[in-house]
């Protein structure tokens, strides 16, 4: 079945190949011309899973978020007084 090239030149992987090749959102490809054709090769990221707090169990002290917003109200402080 064809498909139709959008404005900006995209064009979308049919359903049933990117189940066939496991290809998911936030995959890169690699793209060439090979003759009267484009060959488009898929590269899956490095990893699956978010790396926020991948670290926690490695650290001595916790972080609650509140020190954040702690950093303003020093700044003003500073400012003001100093």
């Amino acid at each position: 079945m064809p498909h139709v090239v959008g404005t900006k030149g995209q064009i979308v992987i049919a359903k049933e190949i990117r189940d066939k090749l496991g290809i998911h959102a936030g995959w890169r490809t690699i793209q060439s011309v090979v003759d009267d054709h484009v060959e488009i090769r898929f590269m899956p990221p490095e990893h699956d899973r978010p790396l926020a707090g991948i670290l926690r169990e490695k650290c001595q002290t916790s972080y609650s978020g509140k020190e954040e917003s702690a950093w303003p109200d020093a700044a003003r402080r500073e400012w003001l007084d100093g």
